[in-house]
């Protein structure tokens, strides 16, 4: 099967839809099948185009397999609404440029964000006669209503392009249960929407003592009781509360808050904290794989933060990573959102209001005091029976065979093998 995905995210990205779009295309590849991403230049969470990659126009490239397309798009920084409108419309155009001058695959891949991507699905799908499937991995007209990003008119423009994106693809497919919800109440009917969950990375099941230890010596953290957010550093995240507890706990000095990555709001915190002379906040980039490992190794409580503004949809990505290398989680969220839902399910940990800083410091003490053994091995099992690369994997194979293949998705309807 020839699949052509077309993406705004894609390796050297390692996190959000960068991280989803990589390990799925390089399944594929590793599967038989022939895979090519039509992407632009990595950026996020930085919004900055690595020195290797500056200054080019497009760039053909392989990896593990899979052909990456790049093409340029306007890439801004400090990011605003506007200006968040005109990169992706410059990456659309690129990107649908790049893809007319593909060969022609047996069907098409769309990942969502940016929601435009509808109109190179519908374009290349009717030109060359293939389906395609809308992978939707954030709502944004719903995000953009929810936060008062976008003028009314600018949102309702949003809906109708949902509408036809979904109208026109032969299958859609979402991360978690409740955006399924949410799709089907659109309009969709039920067997056109499919649950394609995130990815689990197996490597941090189990993960030494011997990383962390590694990990705390190579940053001189000596023996401090780890409290982190790993990912990407944006508004949405909230990431004052984190500031503020830390502020509130300034007396405890065998703790330390770790914000481990980069995005759009990270100068901003990292000032703040600097202007409370907080001791006990410290800040990493993005880690490669290996300290990565170790961070998870060595950290005692790992950090969910949103926004109470942020729709009870959202469903971050740092979530299944936590899990699966068996982290204690404190998730700082709506209460009705995706997240607390699974943190219920999983007894991974526990959940307090967001934006409550005393509510976390708090949250930390009681957690830190209780079994932090037991919450881990919760958030392996959990993972293990939800997350599988076996089973996750095989979901997205199976939906593309059968979008491709209208005779067999109507077998599988109907419960049957083909």
């Amino acid at each position: 099967m020839r699949v052509l995905i077309l993406s705004i995210n894609y390796w050297p990205e390692v996190t959000g839809i960068g991280a989803f779009t990589t390990y799925r295309a390089e399944h594929l590849a590793d599967a038989g099948h022939d895979v090519e991403v039509c992407t632009t230049f990595p950026y996020y969470p930085a919004w900055k185009v690595p020195a290797e990659y500056a200054g080019r126009f497009g760039l053909t490239e392989e990896r593990n397999g899979v052909r990456i397309v790049r093409s340029r798009a306007y890439i801004p920084n400090p990011v605003t609404s506007i200006k968040r409108i005109l990169f992706e419309a410059s990456f659309v155009l690129g990107v649908t440029l790049r893809g007319l001058l593909r060969k022609r695959p047996d069907v098409l891949l769309v990942v969502s964000p940016p929601l435009g991507l509808a109109a190179p699905a519908i374009l290349l799908s009717r030109l060359w006669g293939v389906p395609y499937v809308f992978d939707v991995e954030d709502l944004q007209p719903d995000s953009a209503a929810d936060l008062n990003m976008l003028p009314r008119w600018a949102v309702r423009l949003l809906y109708k392009v949902e509408s036809a994106a979904y109208r026109h693809a032969r299958l859609v497919t979402t991360l978690t249960p409740s955006m399924r919800q949410r799709i089907v109440a659109k309009g969709l009917s039920e067997d056109k929407v499919e649950l394609l969950e995130p990815r689990m990375d197996e490597s941090l099941i189990n993960l030494p003592a011997a990383e962390g230890d590694a990990f705390r010596r190579k940053y001189d953290l000596g023996d401090k009781f780890l409290v982190t957010h790993s990912g990407n550093m944006g508004v949405k995240q909230g990431l004052d509360v984190i500031v503020d507890a830390a502020a509130l706990g300034r007396a405890d000095d065998s703790l330390l808050f770790l914000c481990v990555g980069d995005g759009a709001d990270c100068e901003r915190i990292k000032r703040r904290a600097a202007d409370l002379d907080l001791g006990n906040v410290r800040f990493l980039p993005l880690l490669d794989a290996e300290d990565f490992r170790g961070l998870m190794a060595a950290s005692g409580i790992c950090l969910v933060t949103q926004q109470q503004s942020v729709s009870e949809i959202a469903f971050p990505s740092k979530i299944v990573t936590y899990l699966a290398a068996g982290r204690p989680v404190i998730a700082s969220v709506n209460p009705q959102c995706e997240v607390t839902r699974v943190m219920r399910e999983s007894g991974a940990g526990t959940v307090v209001a967001s934006e409550d800083p005393a509510a976390l410091r708090d949250a930390i003490r009681a957690l830190r005091r209780g079994d932090l053994r037991k919450a881990g091995e919760n958030a392996r099992e959990y993972a293990c029976a939800r997350w599988s690369s076996a089973r996750v994997l095989g979901e997205l194979e199976r939906c593309l065979t059968a979008a491709q293949d209208p005779a067999m998705r109507s077998l599988a309807a109907k419960g049957l093998k083909p």
